[in-house]
C-alpha cells in the first residue's frame, strides 16, 4: 500500500484493432471491479447493451457490475473533473479507481502530464498502471510502420499479448522480442490474463509495489540483471528507440540529481519515452525509486526490505533519438559542477 488516498487513473492503450475493447469488456463486466469508473471514447465501440443497467446522464451510464462508464467529451482534464464532481454530489456510485481508454492513435504519456499540470486534479487523482494491448498477428510490421505503437509499448507497465490464438508461434515470439527490445522492464501477459480478476491487471503499479531486491531487478528489466553491471545495455534500436542503463557506484546527492533530471526532461522530454531507476541517496537509510514518462516524473518512492539489492544507483532509459553517451555526458558534466562525479559508468 502506498498510503495515497487519491484515486488511481489506470490507462488502457494499444494500436487500432489490438483488442482494447475485449479488455474493457472484461473490466466492465466484472462485479469484483464494480467500484470503478471507466472513461471511453464512444459507448458504441465497446458494446454495452448486454451490461447496461441505466442511464445517469447523456454521457454516463451505470452497468450491472456497478461500474460507471462515461464518454470523454472535450479535454481529458474536464472529463476527470466532471467525473469527480458527480461522485462528490452523489450522482454516481463512489468509485475507487478510474480506467481510461485511449484512442488507437494516441500516446499515453501526456495523460500523466495532464494530471500533474492541473492543481485540482492532482489533489484527487494520480497516475496508475498503464496496460498496452499488443496484437501478435501484426506487431512486427506495425512497429516499423507506426511510431506511435512503440511509444505506447514504451509507456506501459504491463503489455497484454492479444490474438495469440490467431498468431503463429514465430509471430508470438517475435512480438515478445520486439516488446522486450523497446521496454525491457514491462511485464508481459498472455490472453489468459483476461480471465483473472481485473485488479490483477490494474493495481498500484509495479513501481509502487516493490518489496524485495528480486522484484526490483524484474522492474528494471533484463538490462539490470547482468551480473549487476548493466552499463550500456541497449535494446535493438527498434523504430529508432534505444534502451540502456546508467550505473553510479557512489551515493547520489538527491538535490543535485533532481535538478539535473528536471533540466534533462525539460530539454529532451519528448525523446525520453521513459526513465526509471533506483538511487542510493547520501545520508538515507533506504534506496529511492524514481519513475518518469517524457516531461513528467512521478513522486519518488522510498524502498524498504531489500536484502539482495547490490547498492549501486541505476537508471534505465528508453529513448528515441537520444543516445546513452549524450545523457551520460550531461549527468557527468552537471554533477562535476557540484561535487566529484559519483562513479558514473
Amino acid at each position: 500500500m502506498t498510503g495515497d488516498a487519491r484515486f488511481p487513473v489506470h490507462v488502457v492503450t494499444g494500436f487500432l484493432g489490438s483488442g482494447k475493447t475485449t479488455l474493457l469488456r472484461a473490466v466492465l463486466g466484472s462485479e469484483a471491479f464494480g467500484d470503478t469508473a471507466v472513461l471511453v471514447n464512444e459507448f458504441g465501440e465497446v458494446g454495452l447493451d448486454h451490461l447496461l443497467l441505466g442511464e445517469i446522464a447523456e454521457d454516463t451510464v451505470l452497468l450491472d457490475s456497478g461500474c460507471v462508464c462515461c464518454t470523454i467529451r472535450g479535454e481529458l482534464s474536464e472529463a476527470l473533473r466532471r467525473l469527480h464532481s458527480r461522485r462528490t454530489r452523489g450522482e454516481i456510485p463512489p468509485f475507487r479507481r478510474i480506467v481510461l481508454e485511449t484512442t488507437g492513435l494516441a500516446e499515453p504519456a501526456p495523460i500523466a502530464s495532464t494530471i500533474a499540470a492541473d492543481p485540482v486534479l492532482r489533489h484527487h487523482v494520480r497516475p496508475g498502471t498503464t496496460v498496452a494491448v499488443v496484437d501478435c498477428t501484426n506487431a512486427v510490421t506495425t512497429h516499423w510502420r507506426e511510431p506511435i505503437w512503440a511509444e505506447q509499448v514504451a509507456a506501459a507497465d504491463r503489455v497484454l499479448l492479444s490474438k495469440t490464438d490467431l498468431a503463429t508461434e514465430d509471430e508470438i515470439q517475435a512480438t515478445r522480442d520486439t516488446v522486450t527490445g523497446i521496454n525491457p522492464g514491462a511485464e508481459l501477459l498472455g490472453a489468459e490474463a483476461l480471465t483473472r480478476p481485473p485488479e490483477r491487471l490494474f493495481d498500484a503499479g509495479p513501481h509502487l509495489r516493490l518489496a524485495s531486491g528480486a522484484e526490483l531487478t524484474d522492474w528494471l528489466g533484463p538490462a539490470a540483471a547482468r551480473d549487476g553491471h548493466a552499463t550500456h545495455a541497449r535494446g535493438a534500436g527498434i523504430a529508432g528507440i534505444e534502451s540502456f542503463a546508467l550505473d553510479m557506484e557512489e551515493p547520489v546527492d538527491w538535490t543535485a540529481f533532481a535538478v539535473w533530471l528536471s533540466m534533462l526532461l525539460g530539454q529532451h522530454g519528448e525523446r525520453i519515452l521513459r526513465v526509471k531507476g533506483v538511487l542510493r541517496i547520501e545520508g538515507a537509510d533506504w534506496p529511492l525509486a524514481i519513475h518518469g514518462v517524457q516531461h513528467t516524473v512521478y513522486p519518488p518512492v522510498h524502498l524498504q526490505a531489500f536484502d539482495d539489492w547490490q547498492g549501486e544507483s541505476r537508471l534505465i532509459f528508453i529513448t528515441r533519438g537520444l543516445s546513452h553517451d549524450v545523457i551520460a555526458r550531461s549527468l557527468r558534466t552537471f554533477v562535476a559542477h557540484i561535487a566529484d562525479p559519483p562513479g558514473l559508468r
